[in-house]
């Protein structure tokens, strides 16, 4: 176990050349020793050129990747002490899982052959697969495979873990399976784990913290709660959340924010974080927004909308909803309970509370105001 530290780390491909392309560019994060971080993105952001960069697979352009305060840059793959998990699982189809599971120990350790034979059993109870030690991978199913790839990583017993997409080949159900067993053994095992998704919900779901990346830009480092309520800016407001945060360009307009649809008065406190920003986009989150039947009298921060598709998902209803005014298809959406009927043609006024929204400035994207966590609620354990 250890500490992974990657300091304003660049990758370039074809540098120099008229095709030049900054796949990684001057990322620094540190990730603790025993931490769970994600690395998430859309295609393309780097994320896996980043994992591929730590394991010794592609070189650094510029910057310095450090193992336990021990710089890699010039380490070898095999001599990084990293144990990587690839998407494609990458099993020996030949090998039986016992063998899959010992080579490794095999080819790069002295261990004593009964002992690499007890460290395989051992694995392969923890990871539910001692029964199927004497299989080959083509008489496996997509999971047991997964957990045969995982299992041949903890036999090695590595200062750090890379995981690119592992799950992304396996059902919805088998994928929400194996996210709670990934985070119960990294949890049991203690070892740091850099772990590659596209899928933001597996990201909110299993990582300590996550580092969002875009177009090769480290964008935001934070906790699942702090991404998801204090984004560092639209991008990271959009990408995490699903639904995704709803936006609404504005102008300013003394003490209100405009467009064609509405006019948003802003309380004084909210006004004073603006600075001299006047083109701003207004951010709500679908489940922030409340709905109710039409009202003879309207708030300041009521619309008058009309319901346009409702999207049931059992538990809630993501409701698209248009301004009154509005053409069809210029909609944004509120989440609400399953047990509300709610029907597509329905008038109904829409309330974006003030304490929720968030603000980006149009110019740079950053954020100007985000919500408070202080709404969050703490569960005290009895």
């Amino acid at each position: 176990m250890a500490e992974l530290t990657l300091d304003s780390v660049t990758k370039v491909f074809n540098e120099g050349g008229s095709d030049e392309i900054v796949a990684v560019d001057d990322v620094t994060m540190g990730i603790e020793d025993g931490e769970f971080l994600v690395l998430v993105g859309p295609s393309g952001c780097g994320k896996s050129t980043t994992l591929r960069m730590i394991a010794g697979l592609e070189t650094v352009t510029d910057g310095e990747i450090r193992l336990g305060g021990r710089a890699i840059n010039d380490t070898g793959p095999a001599d990084r002490d990293i144990a990587m998990v690839f998407q494609s699982y990458a099993l020996y189809p030949h090998m039986t899982v016992r063998e899959n599971m010992s080579f490794g120990l095999e080819e790069s350790t002295d261990m004593p052959d009964d002992e690499i034979r007890a460290t395989v059993e051992e694995t392969a109870a923890m990871m539910g697969i001692e029964e199927l030690l004497d299989r080959k991978p083509s008489e496996l199913s997509g999971g047991q495979q997964q957990r045969v790839a995982l299992g041949r990583a903890i036999v090695r017993d590595p200062a750090a873990f890379l995981m690119d997409e592992p799950l992304s080949n396996l059902d919805a159900k088998l994928r929400a399976t194996m996210r709670t067993e990934l985070q119960r053994i990294q949890d049991e095992l203690g070892v740091t784990t850099v772990y590659v998704t596209h899928d933001q919900t597996e990201a909110m779901t299993m990582g300590d913290r996550i580092a969002v990346l875009d177009d090769g830009v480290l964008q935001q480092v934070g906790t699942p709660l702090e991404c998801y309520h204090t984004p560092a800016n639209r991008f990271v407001a959009g990408f995490i959340g699903e639904p995704s945060m709803n936006f609404f360009p504005t102008t300013r307009e003394g003490d209100a924010l405009s467009n064609e649809r509405f006019t948003y008065p802003l309380p004084e406190d909210v006004r004073e974080t603006l600075g001299d920003a006047t083109n701003v986009t207004l951010g709500v989150r679908p489940e922030d927004v409340e709905f109710a039947a039409e009202a003879e009298t309207l708030g300041p921060h009521d619309f008058e909308c009309v319901v346009d598709v409702v999207e049931p998902v059992g538990e809630s209803n993501n409701v698209y909803l248009r301004f009154a005014d509005a053409p069809d298809g210029e909609t944004f959406i509120a989440t609400i309970s399953g047990m509300r009927t709610v029907s597509s043609g329905d008038r109904v006024v829409a309330t974006i509370p003030p304490e929720a929204i968030h603000l980006f400035d149009d110019r740079t994207g950053e954020a100007l105001k985000n919500r408070s966590l202080d709404d969050v609620e703490g569960v005290t354990p009895t």
